[in-house]
C-alpha cells in the first residue's frame, strides 16, 4: 500500500438485478455511499448501497380512454360527448372520442335522412386501440344487436385478437335505441362476446348512478349495462337523465381505468 495507507473505493456499477429493475421500470437511480471506509479495508469489500426508485412514467403520464361509437342520427354521439365529459372530470384521465368506419353509400344515407358525420370527430382503425387504457363502444340497436357499422369495425380487430393485444383492457356500452322494448339491455349483453374472446374486461356500470336508475316519473333509457337513449322516430332528444347517466359512465369508467393502472 502506497503513502496515505487508506484505500479509495472505486465507483461500484451497480448490481446487474438493480440495473434490470430500473430499466424495466423506466426509472431514475441514486446511488448513496454512506459506509464509513478504514485503511484496514480491503480494496474488493463492496460499499452499502441505497438505491432509490422514482416511477416518472407514473407520475407524469396521461390515462387515455377511447370512446369509439356509430351514430346514424345523432343520439348516440349527443352521448359519447357526455360520456367524455365525465372522462375529463377525472383527474389524469383523457377521453378521446372516435367513429368507426361507415359502410353505407352516401346516397343510401341520403334517403334515410342521415345527417352528415361531424368532421371533428376522426374516424378510428383497429390498430389504434392498442394505445386506449380503455375503451367505452357506443353504438345503436339493430333487432336487439349492435349495429353492423360497429360489427364490422369489431371483425376488423383479427390482428389484435391474434396478437392479445387488447386483452385485459377494460371496456364497456353505451346504446341507442327506438322503443323501450327494443334492447336496452340486449344490444349490450349481445356485444360483451365481442369483449370475451378478446379477453378484455367488461365494466358495467350495475347500480352506481344511485336514485337516477330508480326514477319511475319519465321515460329514459339506460341498464345496468351502461347508459342508453330511447330515439323514438328518430326526433326524439335526450333527456336530462340519460345525459347525466352518460356523464356518470364516462366517470366511472375513468376511475376503474386508474384503479387498475395502479395495480
Amino acid at each position: 500500500m502506497g503513502k496515505g495507507g487508506g484505500c479509495v473505493p472505486s465507483k461500484k456499477k451497480l448490481p446487474s438485478y438493480v440495473e434490470g429493475a430500473a430499466r424495466r421500470r423506466g426509472s431514475t437511480t441514486t446511488i448513496t455511499n454512506n459506509a464509513p471506509v478504514s485503511a484496514d479495508e480491503e480494496t474488493h469489500e463492496t460499499p452499502t448501497v441505497v438505491v432509490n426508485f422514482v416511477n416518472t412514467q407514473s407520475v407524469t403520464a396521461t390515462l387515455k380512454v377511447f370512446i369509439v361509437f356509430y351514430s346514424m342520427y345523432g343520439h348516440v354521439e349527443r352521448l359519447a360527448k357526455w360520456v367524455k365529459k365525465g372522462v375529463d372530470g377525472v383527474e389524469g384521465v383523457e377521453a378521446l372520442l372516435y367513429r368507426v368506419p361507415e359502410t353505407l353509400p352516401e346516397d343510401v344515407l341520403e334517403h334515410m335522412n342521415a345527417p352528415p358525420k361531424d368532421p371533428e370527430v376522426p374516424e378510428i382503425n383497429a390498430a389504434e386501440l392498442a394505445e386506449a387504457d380503455g375503451v367505452l363502444f357506443g353504438f345503436p340497436t339493430r333487432y336487439g344487436c349492435m349495429a353492423a357499422q360497429m360489427k364490422a369495425f369489431f371483425d376488423s380487430t383479427g390482428q389484435l385478437w391474434k396478437e392479445r393485444t387488447l386483452a385485459g383492457k377494460p371496456a364497456g356500452f353505451f346504446v341507442s335505441t327506438g322503443t323501450q322494448g327494443g334492447g336496452q339491455e340486449t344490444t349490450a349483453w349481445t356485444a360483451i362476446t365481442q369483449l370475451a374472446h378478446h379477453g378484455m374486461l367488461f365494466v358495467p356500470i350495475g347500480y352506481t348512478f344511485g336514485a337516477g336508475m330508480f326514477k319511475m316519473d319519465s321515460i329514459r333509457g339506460g341498464s345496468p349495462y351502461g347508459a342508453g337513449v330511447y330515439a323514438g322516430d328518430g326526433t326524439r332528444e335526450p333527456t336530462e337523465t340519460e345525459l347525466a347517466l352518460a356523464e356518470h359512465q364516462g366517470k366511472y369508467m375513468a376511475g376503474v381505468v386508474k384503479r387498475l393502472s395502479q395495480a
